[in-house]
């Protein structure tokens, strides 16, 4: 390899004062908290002082992350425990939406198998975490901690997006949330949905770029929907393959029509084979 290359990159590391988290303890912190709320061990029923014990244990292991990116332990501290302070809130949230999945899937039979089963719960109960943090400042590990579900899920939400209470995801692949989205109560997504932005310069980074989702909208498989002035107002129904760039009213249906043409495998008349 070459050497004028390695002095480069060298010189790069010793130059670099970023700060970033470890992976591998951010992915175990986020995983193992999400088992610790939603999937009791089956084997060994803790005890409510048991518990308490293995909840200081993850104030400790976020505290270590967060200390990674910010690099100041008061700091650090203070924003520990504002996030464990919004972590009953939290889980209230999540139990809303995990209800949300029973209600309207047929084929969920109870919450348990939404806890253990569904990828669009995990996508979102790491949002909520993560958006948690985002909103306290902490940019970085959030990100690393959505990317980690969306390498498992195949779902993209930002952690700066806002979302409602009993949010819906259904089979959920495909789906890419933005930053700046703003999404109601009562919403449901399916797979391969973008909720993204139009093109936008870099100095128009901060300002709101991804849609508003009302509450009680239904956004069906394969539907597009962009830009920061774009509101799908409440109770209306997005269809599949639909691509949004406009707002809409509220109890509105929105739907792409296409032609399908259906006919039987018999060979077609010889009057259609002619050549000009």
């Amino acid at each position: 390899m070459s050497t004028t290359f390695i002095h480069k990159l060298h010189g790069q590391h010793q130059q670099s004062n970023a700060t970033f988290p470890d992976k591998v303890l951010a992915e175990e912190f986020i995983d193992g908290f999400f088992k610790f709320l939603f999937i009791p061990n089956r084997q060994k029923k803790l005890s409510e002082f048991e518990l308490a014990k293995e909840f200081e244990a993850f104030k400790s292991h976020l505290s270590t992350l967060i200390y990674d990116v910010l690099g100041d332990g008061d700091k650090t501290q203070s924003v520990t425990e504002k996030f464990f302070e919004a972590v009953p809130g939290i889980y209230d949230a999540l139990l809303k939406d995990a209800a949300a999945v029973v209600q309207f899937d047929p084929a969920a039979e109870s919450i348990e198998e939404v806890l253990v089963a569904y990828p669009g719960f995990y996508a979102t109960a790491v949002h909520r975490f993560s958006h948690q943090l985002w909103v306290q400042g902490v940019k970085l590990l959030p990100r690393v901690f959505a990317e980690y579900a969306h390498s498992k899920t195949g779902i993209d939400i930002h952690p700066g997006a806002t979302i409602g209470e009993s949010f819906f995801i259904d089979h959920g692949t495909g789906i890419v949330i933005g930053e700046t989205t703003v999404i109601g109560n009562n919403v449901k997504i399916y797979q391969g949905v973008t909720l993204g932005a139009l093109s936008v310069s870099k100095g128009a980074a901060k300002l709101k770029r991804h849609p508003t989702i009302e509450d009680n909208v239904v956004i069906y498989s394969g539907a597009t929907i962009l830009g920061g002035d774009t509101v799908v107002g409440k109770n209306s129904v997005i269809g599949g393959n639909v691509w949004l760039t406009n707002s809409v009213l509220s109890d509105s249906i929105v739907y792409h029509k296409s032609e399908v043409t259906i006919r039987d495998k018999n060979p077609l008349p010889d009057v259609l084979n002619f050549v000009i």
